[in-house]
């Protein structure tokens, strides 16, 4: 084995730190799932690189490369657990975090609440000055009383300072100035400006955006820091980059100065690593079902690669409400997060209906059946007790469950519905798998699609136990379930080319663009993104641009995203530009007008370094594969439609040939996952080891 042949990838979850190691010389994968520390992930992170790496026989020294993806970003502002920070924004404008888009994102609910700002009122200050929205600078900044305001800010103890002037996409001079001014007077202080963190047109989407980047800049970069000095301290030498929330990933230096591109980061990997298996199995549309210990995840993959977006909200006050949340403009992967995780908890409303979630018991105390403290009964409490858990091989027999906690949990609340611990369970299984599905459901037809079209892939600790009930209740007829499905997010991370995209606003119809003045901005976004790649030691070969335009029809709200031709840009350009736009809209939306103008309001560009070479060793499927071979145990669990509890054979997931079949009922048992194939479906394991489970039918 030659030295430098391992990639280590690093997943940070809410309940679980997930790690894969791959060996590009062999193709082989070794993975591994710890708890998450939540008071101190960086040890959770440390221990279980440690430990994968024993196992696997190498050592840090000899990695090439360590990718890593995290909720910590998400996290801090959920939790409003951020810096102290500041805002400086034009004069007139302090208060347009509250007055954001003047609209009632429910029409039906008159006391509809909205997340507070990252930024309360006495920390949001007023700079003299005015750029117009043609970027003509009206009135030059008044440094001097700039500067008084942020000394004033700095003496209330502010910890970082954001920057949101007037139509600085249009012209950033007063902000870089500002910029300037404050980095002078003090050094230390971190600052965010929008018109490097978002030059985008919508003035409230864009002062949110980079409020929230300088909200978690301190936290985040504290982090990265302490990360790469622990690995440094463990003899890696290499570097360390982060999964961003568009499906790249980019080195720590640009992490720590964007922290707000980190947002999505652990979902985006597991999308990404759904766009992998979908390459890999020849299977162009997939939905992927990513199910953890606190929240599922679901993304729809098409022609091998995930649905992106280029915003997104966080920290809704309503999960399912759009509008009810902060904005955030940026590249993202197109998905939808909900509260349904292993670790989710289960409880009764004001009207004694069961539900499951948002609520998760996490890491610390965890579900019942964790033995550390949590009495509450959870997703992973009901699995148990409904037999499809094992107590004796959970992490792979690393980690006992107390069945007669899990019990407990699960028979008081069955108690306050008149009903014993076990119909508690199902109904805990059935409203979570019901949720999933609702997400899902809602998620693909808002997309246009139809669910019964595509397959699923599911993966995360708890997913692939709940997978064929929610691929039932969305009518899909198959299920792939990844050998190591429970850290499957983290191979995502190994997946992701370094990348960079920038965005210039240029609002204009699109019969009348000054394609001289877009042409130059791709430039400068092409050169500034080459940039990037060339300091995080990507060579000039293999580069990929990809260029594409926010665009909607004169009048409407929402934009959506066409690709821009290659080549020179010309009004001659425009023709294929609009049948591309009426194109996309009309997958989208079923229908094309053709009467109103189109309008472009921002160009944006990806550079993108080639994709890593990622390939899983492929053996050979034999028709004389025995799955009897992998038989381990029996135990009883319950499936409905069999009546109730059964005898039902548990396969051991790493004995499993390619070729091997199985009939259910079946539980079959890897280290960090649990699949779940009732009575009436089949499965086969094919070349890559992925279990491949047909709904309805034996074979």
């Amino acid at each position: 084995m030659t030295l430098l042949s391992h990639s280590l990838s690093i997943d940070i979850g809410g309940t679980f730190t997930d790690f894969t190691l791959h060996d590009s010389e062999t193709g082989d994968l070794s993975v591994h799932k710890v708890l998450t520390d939540p008071d101190d992930p960086t040890s959770a992170l440390i221990r279980g690189a440690r430990e994968i790496l024993t196992n696997a026989g190498t050592a840090p020294a000899a990695l090439r490369l360590v990718v890593h993806s995290t909720t910590l970003a998400t996290n801090a502002i959920i939790e409003r657990s951020g810096a102290k920070a500041a805002l400086l924004t034009t004069k007139g404008f302090r208060d347009v975090l509250e007055m954001g888009r003047e609209q009632i994102y429910d029409m039906h609910d008159l006391h509809a609440r909205f997340p507070e700002p990252l930024v309360p009122r006495h920390l949001r200050a007023e700079a003299p000055e005015r750029t117009d929205r043609d970027g003509n600078v009206i009135e030059r900044i008044d440094l001097s009383v700039c500067a008084r305001v942020v000394d004033e800010l700095v003496a209330q103890g502010v910890e970082s300072v954001a920057v949101s002037l007037l139509h600085s996409y249009a012209n950033p001079q007063n902000e870089i100035a500002l910029k300037d001014h404050i980095e002078s007077r003090h050094p230390d202080l971190p600052l965010s400006l929008s018109s490097e963190v978002a030059p985008v047109i919508n003035e409230y989407e864009r002062t949110s955006t980079v409020v929230a980047d300088c909200f978690i800049k301190p936290s985040v970069s504290r982090y990265i820091r302490g990360v790469e000095r622990e690995l440094s301290e463990e003899g890696y030498s290499g570097r360390l980059l982060v999964m961003h929330s568009a499906g790249g990933v980019m080195d720590a230096a640009a992490a720590r100065a964007r922290p707000v591109r980190m947002l999505e980061s652990g979902p985006a990997a597991g999308a990404l690593a759904a766009g992998f298996y979908s390459e890999l199995i020849g299977e162009p549309d997939l939905i992927s079902l990513d199910m953890g210990g606190t929240t599922a995840k679901t993304c729809v993959i098409e022609g091998g690669r995930p649905s992106r977006a280029n915003s997104i909200e966080v920290a809704r006050v309503h999960r399912f409400k759009v509008g009810s949340g902060l904005p955030i403009l940026m590249p993202v992967l197109d998905l939808i997060e909900i509260g349904s995780g292993g670790g989710s908890m289960a409880w009764l409303d004001s009207l004694g209906r069961l539900r499951v979630g948002p609520q998760s018991a996490g890491a610390s105390p965890g579900p019942a059946c964790y033995g550390l403290g949590g009495e509450r009964p959870t997703v992973t409490d009901a699995n148990l007790v409904l037999g499809y858990l094992s107590p004796d091989y959970f992490l792979g027999g690393r980690m006992s469950l107390d069945g007669e906690a899990a019990e407990r949990a699960l028979g008081a609340l069955g108690a306050e519905m008149g009903m014993d611990a076990v119909d508690a369970a199902w109904g805990v299984y059935s409203v979570v798998t019901e949720n999933m599905a609702a997400a899902a459901r809602i998620h693909i037809i808002g997309r246009n699609k139809d669910p019964r079209s595509y397959a699923i892939v599911a993966f995360g600790g708890a997913g692939p136990a709940h997978a064929c009930e929610v691929a039932r209740i969305l009518g899909a007829s198959r299920v792939v379930v990844p050998l190591g499905a429970g850290v499957t997010s983290a191979l995502g991370c190994l997946a992701a080319p370094l990348s960079f995209e920038s965005v210039r606003s240029m609002p204009s119809l699109l019969d009348r663009t000054d394609w001289d003045s877009v042409e130059s901005a791709f430039a400068e976004m092409e050169a500034w993104g080459r940039d990037m790649l060339a300091s995080a030691g990507v060579p000039v070969y293999g580069i990929r641009v990809e260029r594409s335009a926010d665009m909607r029809l004169a009048g409407q709200i929402h934009e959506i995203d066409v690709p821009i031709p290659d080549g020179r840009l010309s009004q001659a350009s425009a023709s294929q530009i609009e049948a591309d736009f009426h194109r996309i809209y009309q997958e989208l939306y079923s229908r094309r007008n053709l009467s109103l103008p189109i309008e472009t309001r921002s160009w944006r560009l990806l550079v993108s370094a080639p994709k890593p070479d990622l390939a899983l060793r492929e053996r050979e499927s034999s028709s004389g594969a025995d799955a009897s071979l992998a038989l381990k145990s029996s135990r009883r669990a319950y499936f409905p439609n069999a009546g109730g509890f059964v005898e039902c054979p548990v396969y051991d997931r790493y004995q499993l040939a390619p070729g091997s079949e199985i009939r259910g009922p079946a539980i079959v048992e890897e280290e960090e996952a649990t699949t779940v194939i009732r009575p009436g479906d089949g499965a086969k394991v094919d070349g890559w080891l992925n279990l491949v489970i047909a709904l309805g039918h034996g074979g």
